[in-house]
Parts: structure tokens; C-alpha cells; sequence
């Protein structure tokens, strides 16, 4: 299912730095990392525990949503932690999940995110979402980049990484534990479920890119390169992953899941019986050995953004979104819902990376 700040939504996504702010000692960096297989940088966000002091900064405000506070370029404190990638929802971006990375920061995590090219917000396509082998790369690479850099280095500690992923970003994150996909068992959903959301991108015609609405083919499913759609992604280094609406539920095979090896957590956003088909995970987590299930109650996907500002919805729908992503889930107020979630996430990766030695 997309995760999206969509169509006019998305050219709000700019970052501001001014507002009031919590004391803390959460450090962010912006950094670029090197992607071979793509030819191109990866922008990354991190976070991580800090000295607390330097500038004060609100990641992931603008007009629609609050921002998360941290210190911008603050000095890693000294000890080695964890590292937790964060791999986003289709359409959205690294910032868009900063509530839930200074949570983790907090808690004694070193965060790393980046912004998947393809599907990032105002760079998205159909043609480019099914693409998670590229995804997956972008994760494995900057594991790569921040366990050998001379900075970095010092502050990780390399048996302990785990990665949380959103939607999209949990499809990545469970293809990085060693889930395998099939191409026609996605491509007879979207023909199943032709009214879903995300099956309604690949046949909507339309895409985004440098910020700007455009029209593009529609997409047939069986046209997607089905070796690399199909093919290992498994990353040995990654130890646990935490899986939020992980999409492409219905693509996975039962003989991959079965061969996982790490804890996994999956989460569903909803009630029971109000959750998509999409992204319903329960029968994975049966289907994964070592693997825990748990679900938010008067919730739905888009609780997962950031909080929406006072009148944003409105705002949205002025501009032409046409996705509710400030409308209420249920009658839980959206803080509330992350509260529960942050909860759950850093509980579950304090059980499963900081017990580990």
C-alpha cells in the first residue's frame, strides 16, 4: 500500500527550523552516502545520542505536519550503540519519520534513513515502486558506508543493527531479513484487489518527479523484471526488524518466510477487521519462526505520518490531496496513536539488538 504525501501535498515538504523545542540530547546529521548500483548519492538523515549541544532544529516541519526537535551536527556521544535503518513509506521521505527516530535516539540507538530515489516524495513512480531490489540495496549500503567510516565507526556497534520499515519500507525491511517476493502472486492481487490503493497507483497514469505531477503509462504488473523482482535481498549483517504495514504482504512466499532466522515484529495499523488486505501481516507472523504480532486500535496507514498541524486537512483538500492523510483513523487522537507505537518499537528493539552482545 503507498504511504504517500501525494500530489500537492508534497510540495510542502520543506524543512523549517524555527519553533519551540524540547531539551534533549538527540543529535541529527545530514550526510551523503555513494550508491553504485544506482550511479548516484543517497541523501540520509541521522540520528543519534548526543552531547546536546550545537543548533536547535525541527526535522520534518513544514506547512502540514509538526516537526521532531534535535541538535543539528552535535557530537556523537562516545560509546557504541546499535544502528537502526529506517526505511520509508512510497511517496514519502527519511524526515517524514523523525518522531519515531528521535524516539529511538533517545532510547540509545544510533538512526540512519535514507530517501529511496523512485519513491520519495516528489520522486516517485509506479514503474519505480516494485522495484524494492533497489531499496534493499540502499539500505545495505549504507550499512556498509557507516560501519567502515572513520567517524561512524567508532560510535557503532556492527553486531547490532536492525532495520524498521513502513509500508514500502517494510517490504524492504523484510526482504533485508530474507523474504522472497513473487512477481504473479503481487500482479494476481492487483487483479484481485484492482480498488486498492497501491493497485490504484500502478493504473492511475500518474508519477511525480523534481516535485512536479506528471503523467506516465500505466503500469502492468508482468512487465517488471521478474528475476531481480524475485531474487534474494537477504542482508546477514541485519540481526531484527520491526514491520509496520509492511506492503506486498500477499507477494511473499511461505517457504522464504519460514527460512527467517531473526526476531521479527510486525505491526498492523487498525482495529481488528478494519485493516487492508494489503498490509495485513498476522499470517506472516505465523509463517516467520521467531516473529511477534501486534496491532493499534483506532488507527489506520497514514497514522504512521507525522502529526498533522491544526487545520492541515483542510489545507490538503484546498490543494487537491486527495489521500486522508491528516483525517483521523478512528477516534484516537494521531500523538496518542504514536505514543502507543514508540512504545512498541523501542521495546521491541531493546529486547531484540540491546540484549544482544
Amino acid at each position: 500500500m503507498r504511504s504517500i504525501i501525494s500530489s500537492a501535498a508534497m510540495l510542502l515538504c520543506t524543512f523549517t527550523a524555527h519553533t519551540a523545542f524540547a531539551e534533549q540530547a538527540v543529535g541529527t546529521r545530514d550526510i551523503t552516502i555513494h550508491s553504485t548500483a544506482r550511479g548516484k548519492d543517497l541523501s540520509v538523515t541521522v540520528w543519534y545520542p548526543s552531547d546536546g549541544k550545537g543548533e536547535k532544529v525541527n526535522v520534518g516541519e513544514n506547512r502540514i505536519f509538526e516537526g521532531a526537535p534535535a541538535i543539528k551536527d552535535a557530537a556523537i556521544q562516545p560509546d557504541r550503540q546499535p544502528l537502526v535503518l529506517l526505511s520509508h513509506g512510497s511517496g514519502s521521505r527519511a524526515i517524514g519519520m523523525a518522531w519515531i527516530a528521535t524516539a529511538l535516539a533517545e532510547a540509545g540507538f544510533i538512526v540512519a534513513a535514507p530517501d529511496h530515489p523512485g519513491t520519495t516524495s516528489g520522486d516517485s513512480t509506479p514503474a519505480d515502486t516494485p522495484k524494492i531490489w533497489e531499496r534493499t540495496d540502499d539500505i545495505s549500503t549504507i550499512i556498509t558506508s557507516l560501519t567502515r567510516d572513520a567517524t561512524w565507526s567508532k560510535s557503532i556497534d556492527a553486531n547490532r543493527i536492525g532495520v524498521l520499515g513502513f509500508s514500502l519500507g517494510g517490504s524492504t525491511a523484510i526482504e533485508l531479513a530474507g523474504a522472497r517476493a513473487n512477481l504473479g502472486a503481487y500482479a494476481q492481487y492487483c487483479v484481485d484487489y484492482a480498488t486498492s490503493m497501491d493497485c490504484q497507483w500502478f493504473s492511475g497514469g500518474r508519477g511525480f518527479k523534481n516535485d512536479e505531477q506528471i503523467k506516465v503509462p500505466k503500469l502492468d504488473l508482468h512487465t517488471v523484471d521478474k528475476a531481480r523482482f524475485e531474487q534474494s535481498n537477504h542482508d546477514d549483517r541485519i540481526r531484527t526488524a520491526v514491520l509496520v504495514d509492511p506492503g506486498l504482504e500477499v507477494a511473499f512466499t511461505q517457504e522464504s518466510l519460514r527460512t527467517i532466522d531473526i526476531p521479527l515484529t510486525f505491526i498492523n495499523l487498525g482495529s481488528v477487521g478494519k485493516i487492508p488486505v494489503s498490509v495485513l501481516s498476522d499470517q506472516l507472523a505465523k509463517d516467520v519462526p521467531d516473529a511477534t504480532y501486534m496491532q493499534v486500535d483506532e488507527s489506520d496507514h497514514f497514522s504512521f505520518l507525522p502529526v498533522c498541524k491544526n487545520g492541515a486537512a483542510e489545507l490538503l483538500k484546498s490543494i487537491g490531496e486527495v489521500d486522508p492523510i491528516c483525517e483521523p483513523g478512528g477516534r484516537r487522537d494521531r500523538s496518542d496513536i504514536h505514543k502507543e507505537l514508540v512504545r512498541m518499537i523501542v521495546d521491541a528493539f531493546q529486547t531484540t539488538l540491546k540484549a544482544v552482545n
